[in-house]
């Protein structure tokens, strides 16, 4: 699948293939599929005699023939790479507990090119020899790439497999602070309400009748002008859980413009993301049996939208 580095070549087109379209001669000379061969046409890096061409034209022997393909990358693969910003809270030689930053992905994804936790761990030199896929190696929960906080990276099989097994019964204490617009009514409660994929957006999320069971407490602990501040336990651990649950309370996560919240407030707090953070996370340690805490302090970000929110009277 990967050529390596991009390749870049140039040559003559022999005269054997004259007249043959341009897709079909490059394809021939390279080694490469019709269809890729279009690809490259399509993406503007095939010249011949230095000008763009159709993938319908014909060559003419003799011609120059510029061809740049560029490395094909494996979308699941683990580059190791430090991440700025990802923090060890906690290190044993059964787990690594790290607060991460946003933007960073868990792990590598179809469509994401970011950096990731688990590209991280391997560039820092963590060994982690879990089962499951390379990419997910050790991941027994995840955070959104736009959400920020504390989560723990299992590095033993053993480690793996209590872990896995304690997020499945929900013996996890998974403790979220989340700035929401308006006050939600009652001031504390459970949102009890199946979420699937959305009908019509795929990288969005719904309350759906045919979705997956899925049960989020919250309680307010500040409420302000505009937006409250929440404590959230989550009981199950669904994709974007809490922006979709908010969201259906239509008391969406400020900064959260996927799910509905207002853009002119996010400028206002100065968010370029969601108003959510995971604070706590408890477990009972898979070698010691010891109940642990692990905690993360807001981000910059977070903390100067608070703020604001705290001051506007």
């Amino acid at each position: 699948m990967s050529f390596g580095h991009t390749d870049h070549r140039t040559l003559l087109v022999p005269e054997g293939l004259e007249g043959e379209r341009v897709d079909a001669a490059i394809a021939r000379l390279f080694g490469l599929s019709r269809t890729r061969a279009a690809e490259l046409i399509a993406d503007g890096q095939v010249l011949v005699d230095s000008a763009a061409v159709a993938k319908s034209d014909r060559v003419v022997a003799g011609s120059m023939l510029d061809v740049t393909i560029p490395a094909m990358v494996d979308p699941l693969e683990v580059v190791p790479e430090i991440v700025e910003g990802i923090k060890i809270i906690h290190d044993d030689d059964a787990i690594v507990v790290i607060d991460k930053p946003v933007g960073v992905a868990v792990h590598p994804s179809p469509g994401w090119t970011g950096p990731t936790v688990v590209g991280h761990l391997v560039g820092a030199g963590f060994r982690i020899s879990t089962s499951g896929a390379s990419e997910r190696q050790g991941i027994v929960q995840r955070l959104d790439v736009g959400t920020s906080g504390v989560m723990v990276i299992a590095k033993s099989e053993h480690a793996y497999s209590v872990l896995k097994n304690a997020f499945r019964h929900r013996t996890v204490d998974k403790t979220y602070h989340a700035l929401v617009q308006g006050h939600p009514d009652p001031l504390e409660g459970t949102v009890d309400a199946p979420i699937g994929r959305h009908p019509k957006y795929d990288y969005k999320f719904a309350v759906m009748a045919d979705g997956r069971h899925s049960v989020t407490h919250y309680e307010t602990l500040e409420a302000h002008r505009f937006a409250s501040l929440l404590q959230i336990h989550l009981e199950t651990g669904r994709t974007h859980q809490i922006r979709v649950h908010m969201s259906a309370l239509k008391h969406p996560c400020v900064g959260d413009l996927t799910y509905g919240a207002d853009p002119a407030l996010a400028k206002r707090v100065g968010l370029q993301r969601q108003w959510l953070h995971a604070v706590r996370l408890g477990f009972e340690h898979p070698e010691s049996g010891d109940q642990v805490v692990y905690e993360s302090t807001y981000p910059a970000d977070l903390q100067h939208a608070l703020d604001v929110i705290r001051d506007s009277h």
